[in-house]
């Protein structure tokens, strides 16, 4: 299939695997790539040095293109996208929108960026300051969230842009995909679809607690970092919210401790991303530090498969999707869904196909 998204990234169809900390690493980005779909590596729970050991793992296991996802507000995005270039890494994601002088940088070296955005006048922004596509995520998305659906958001994006807009955010099939083209979207970027694949390396024991979990399972909370964050409702959740603020305090520096051990970051520099987060924002100290470390709680599931203990960012679609495909699996059902979307509305039939039992474990 050939939309704007192909053609700008050079992927044979137009999916995306979004750049989920802990979860989108070597194994499934190459597998999302060789299934001819964009692969987006997450880098913010890396060192320079694993970020640059992961990018050539990702070479090794495949020669189609992929991208990695950078925090624009970690300090040291700049050295991040300076590995990149030399790297020779095709796409660069930010979930949250980089700098103008970040995207002169990259483009100047011949790398297509893509930010991630929540809104129409972010959008705008970034468009203005060269962005060659946008992803925009609606309130159906996992991780950090908006208000606004999907299918409101999309088209309001749509018509204030004049680069491609990848839509995301309740997107597991390829009704979605075709629902995303008719909005004027040129693709569609899959997060928890991805997750729940058998080259995802999340332990199974997290991905059968997202199997199980329902759409009423799936929830947005604020008590983690002060932020509006869709996730599925855990213990752990449950006690944020009922925490007072002392114990709120005493588990964030606790979390925060470990977090530090494994990043490599200075306490000053956790502090700064943290601030960076509450600039702003009504947030309180324990808040802030959640915002600093929120990769160790999501550590302690995606790797560690502590369901108790860690936050598992998920969107709504966790509750109507059953089974573990491969990610060429995956792909390959999603484009013949569209296909055939496509060709009953050409013949004037029924505006969807039923969905073909899945031959994957689940």
């Amino acid at each position: 299939m050939d939309t704007a998204l192909t053609r700008l990234v050079g992927v044979r169809h137009p999916i995306v695997q979004t750049g989920m900390g802990w979860v989108a690493g070597p194994r499934l980005v190459s597998a999302t790539a060789n299934a001819g779909a964009l692969g987006i590596l997450a880098s913010a729970t890396m060192t320079l040095d694993q970020l640059r050991a992961a990018i050539r793992e990702v070479k090794s296991r495949t020669d189609e293109p992929f991208g990695v996802n950078l925090r624009a507000d970690a300090a040291d995005a700049g050295d991040r996208v300076r590995l990149m270039i030399d790297e020779g890494v095709r796409v660069a994601s930010f979930a949250l929108a980089p700098s103008a002088e970040l995207i002169t940088e990259l483009k100047g070296a011949g790398v297509v960026v893509v930010p991630s955005v929540g809104a129409r006048r972010h959008a705008e922004k970034v468009a203005a300051w060269g962005a060659d596509a946008v992803i925009v995520q609606g309130g159906e998305g996992g991780g950090h969230t908006g208000e606004v659906a999907t299918t409101v958001l999309l088209p309001q994006v749509v018509d204030a842009v004049d680069i491609p807009v990848v839509a995301a955010g309740g997107f597991f099939d390829g009704r979605g995909l075709v629902a995303a083209l008719a909005y004027g979207a040129a693709g569609v970027a899959m997060g928890t679809r991805f997750l729940l694949t058998s080259d995802s390396t999340v332990p199974d024991a997290v991905k059968a607690r997202y199997l199980a979990a329902t759409v009423k399972d799936v929830t947005v909370t604020r008590a983690v970092d002060g932020l509006p964050h869709r996730m599925l409702r855990t213990d752990l959740v449950t006690g944020l919210e009922n925490s007072g603020r002392a114990k709120a305090l005493v588990r964030a520096v606790r979390h925060a401790t470990g977090f530090r051990r494994l990043s490599g970051l200075t306490w000053r520099q956790m502090i700064r991303d943290g601030l960076s987060l509450k600039h702003g924002k009504d947030l309180t100290w324990s808040q802030v530090l959640l915002a600093a470390n929120t990769p160790m709680l999501l550590r302690s599931a995606m790797v560690d498969g502590r369901t108790d203990l860690g936050v598992m960012a998920s969107g709504q679609v966790a509750g109507v999707i059953d089974d573990l495909p491969s990610c060429a699996e995956l792909v390959d059902r999603v484009m013949a869904e569209a296909g055939e979307v496509v060709g009953a509305l050409s013949a004037g039939g029924a505006l969807g196909v039923r969905r073909a039992p899945s031959s994957s474990g689940g």
